[in-house]
């Protein structure tokens, strides 16, 4: 209990700091991490003018719990099926660009003399653009629903996935300190072990439990349930070699597939906004004024490196995915900044105590200046193509705009063999996965534990018996999966020098499957090797011709295939699925952007034929969606409401003037809201007061002052409803309600 005063003392220092910044900052129009920044220098030991925090070890640790629920957020909002169908462009773009700015990085660092952890960390932290200060800095300017705006937001998302695999690397580097191919290769290949282990496994449990126990979740259980499963990925992740955020990143992909996904985002956002301004706010601390003054040069120069680097290779990456000149520079231009997983990789860096201390602030400078810098490089793409016209040869222009529409937007109809090659590649991978982390956790946890309970012999007859149980539908699907496809019949009707190597994919499997139980027989058994194969064979051909395994492993398949499908079937029941259409209006320089109608907005309430949307900006509205119900083509006669998503499709010239004019006309603040306040008021009627003699609907009460009368006192202890033909008389005793002004005016008529 000691301890807790100085704790709750800086915690609270921490967040009024916190807060007043970002409220200047927000006035400012300016990204709030930088107030976060700002806020975090002001409470440092570097700023003697101010009170500053007294213990750094305690929000060293909250600032890791706030690293670790950022990026459980970035997995929420990730899909590893939105990756795969972005297509290979996004992926040429954001792998050419990390791997020229992080080539750049390092050589910076190295021509400043800087040792080779320094220059490796700061390659990485160089490679990384802001997915936040982007986001934000596309939704101020109206740009959001612009084409080239989708395709950089595409690119961010493979970014910062790069990036949890460059963390991981890095720690594989500083743990190791003379980092070579087979250490690299080697991190790669666990890495990829581990991520589609934990993605399967994941997704065949954690979907299943969160079915099962939908109708006991309310809100406060599930965002408990959910910050447990983060934890405990984190926890999981450290002990096999990995960072905690790498672990809650992984959970976050996971969970981002489940129905409740967009429940959990809802509710983890407090959470994690609470700790990510703590750990912004613990990056500003290190802020040192004169380190910063001391390494001004190598900042200015960083500065510069970035703008053009993002400006040039950005711009070339873009251009190398298939994009016209004009489009490649708005996208390049518009990544010339580095953010928040800079300061995760730096974090990284100390934590491990690989890096100079230096380079934080360094950084840290560098990302403020570049931050600042973001909306007039943006800006500065178009004017910038102008100019390349007029300079650049007609014949180079022609060929580089015309690089996008070069590109095959459909692709090319794989062959029978392709088709059947990928699939038994990635099932073999996946199942050969699951066996090997089976075998291992039955071998390393299950059978000491039996041993403990059995003599020796006994205790490995029942740990083998268990994992063949378990590892016979995995081992049946890996060998059998696939076999009798359309493309495996096909193949084998079409020719007989195809049935040779149709068979070896077979035999391929068998060996990968009577390898593993040979391993675990000798393991176990130690007797000779010919009749642990002969076992082996034995088992294979039991697997294979057994009908109950068969079951099994269709009904494993297909829950597998229900949990991974769950978010995208309850989109489409619920009528959030984009329509099929979409990628065949891109071709055409049109698509579809979706527009949140604002509360306030004076559009609401209005037919479609009123607003006259398609005269004003040329677009059209092709679906309307209202809670869980959706209105496709909707016709002049409906009626738009707050609230409602509007898919509209237009051109980026368009769709920006009808986002900023919806955006632009609201109803506007009642400024005198204060004198709005409703009363209750007792009224007793004189001889002088005009609705004596007058019905209650004839008085005039409601259309001409804007009161209400709620009731009339009859000599009774509680009011009655009064009625409408009533005739008031001197001497009643009404209570009205209405605004203070207006009951005002009543009382000086009375």
């Amino acid at each position: 209990m000691a301890e807790l005063p100085a704790l709750i003392k800086d915690l609270a220092l921490i967040l009024v700091v916190a807060g007043t910044v970002t409220l200047i900052f927000k006035w400012l129009k300016q990204p709030l991490v930088l107030g976060y920044l700002v806020a975090g220098f002001l409470v440092s030991p570097h700023m003697p003018y101010t009170m500053h925090v007294i213990d750094k070890a305690d929000i060293q640790t909250w600032a890791d719990i706030g690293v670790m629920f950022l990026l459980f957020s970035l997995g929420l909002d990730f899909s590893f099926k939105k990756i795969l169908k972005m297509g290979i462009s996004p992926i040429i773009a954001s792998m050419s660009i990390i791997f020229s700015m992080a080539l750049l990085g390092v050589g910076i660092g190295h021509a400043f003399g800087w040792n080779q952890m320094d220059s490796i960390f700061l390659g990485g932290m160089l490679a990384m653009s802001s997915t936040t200060i982007i986001y934000k800095a596309f939704d101020e300017m109206g740009l959001r629903q612009q084409r080239f705006a989708g395709l950089v937001m595409s690119v961010l998302i493979l970014e910062d996935i790069l990036a949890i695999v460059m963390m991981v690397m890095l720690s594989a580097l500083a743990n190791g300190q003379s980092p070579d191919g087979e250490e690299m290769l080697g991190s790669i290949l666990r890495i990829g072990f581990f991520l589609i282990l934990w993605f399967v496994v994941g997704l065949f449990v954690i979907p299943s439990f969160l079915r099962s126990t939908r109708k006991l979740m309310t809100d406060e259980t599930m965002v408990i349930v959910a910050l447990g499963l983060c934890c405990l990925m984190a926890w999981v992740s450290t002990t096999v070699g990995f960072s905690s955020a790498f672990g809650a990143f992984i959970m976050g992909s996971i969970l981002a597939e489940t129905i409740e996904a967009d429940q959990i985002i809802r509710l983890v956002e407090p959470v994690k906004n609470l700790f990510g301004a703590i750990f912004f706010v613990s990056v500003g601390m290190l802020v040192d004024p004169i380190i910063i003054v001391q390494y001004a040069f190598p900042i200015l120069i960083l500065v510069i490196a970035i703008l053009l680097g993002q400006g040039i290779l950005g711009t070339g990456g873009f251009m190398l995915s298939g994009q016209p000149l004009k489009t490649a520079m708005r996208c390049g231009f518009s990544m010339a900044q580095i953010g928040e997983f800079a300061f995760i990789i730096a974090s990284l860096g100390l934590s491990l105590g690989v890096i100079s201390r230096f380079l934080y602030p360094v950084v840290v400078a560098v990302s403020v200046i570049t931050t600042f810098l973001t909306p007039y490089m943006i800006r500065f793409a178009v004017p910038c193509y102008n100019h390349l016209e007029k300079r650049l040869p007609k014949q180079w222009l022609r060929r580089l705009n015309h690089l996008g529409s070069a590109q095959v937007h459909t692709p090319q109809e794989e062959s029978k063999w392709q088709k059947l090659l990928r699939k038994i590649a990635v099932s073999t991978l996946i199942y050969t996965i699951l066996c090997i982390a089976t075998t291992t956790l039955m071998l390393t946890f299950f059978l000491p534990f039996v041993r403990s309970l059995l003599p020796h012999w006994w205790a490995n007859a029942v740990c083998g018996a268990a994992m063949l149980v378990i590892l016979a539908p995995l081992m049946r699907s890996l060998i059998m999966k696939h076999n009798r496809s359309e493309e495996f019949k096909a193949l084998w009707i079409e020719g007989r020098l195809n049935r040779l190597p149709l068979i070896f994919t077979i035999l391929v499997r068998i060996v990968i499957v009577a390898s593993i139980l040979f391993y675990i027989c000798n393991y176990l058994s130690r007797i000779a090797n010919a009749i642990v194969i002969t076992l082996a064979l034995i088992v294979i051909v039991l697997m294979i011709l057994s009908r109950n395994l068969k079951r099994r492993s269709i009904r494993l398949e297909r829950m597998f295939v229900k949990n991974l499908q769950s978010r995208d079937i309850e989109a489409q029941v619920h009528g959030r699925r984009r329509p099929l259409y979409e990628g065949r209006l891109l071709d055409r320089d049109i698509h579809i952007s979706d527009f949140n109608l604002p509360n306030n907005s004076t559009w609401a309430g209005k037919r479609l034929q009123q607003l006259r949307f398609s005269n004003r900006f040329g677009v059209h509205v092709s679906s309307i969606l209202r809670g869980r119900q959706r209105m496709n083509i909707p016709n002049g006669e409906t009626i738009v409401f707050p609230g409602d998503r509007l898919q509209v499709i237009g051109n980026d010239e368009q769709l920006q003037q009808f986002g900023k004019a919806m955006n632009g006309e609201l109803v506007p603040e009642d400024e005198h809201i204060e004198d709005r306040e409703m009363k209750l008021q007792k009224l007793i009627l004189t001889s002088r007061c005009p609705f004596i003699g007058k019905t209650l609907k004839d008085s005039g009460i409601r259309s001409k002052y804007n009161c209400m009368v709620v009731g009339i006192e009859e000599g009774q202890t509680n009011l009655t409803m009064i009625n409408p033909t009533h005739i008031f008389k001197q001497g009643d005793i009404i209570w009205v309600v209405g605004e203070r002004s207006s009951l005002k005016q009543l009382a000086m008529i009375n």
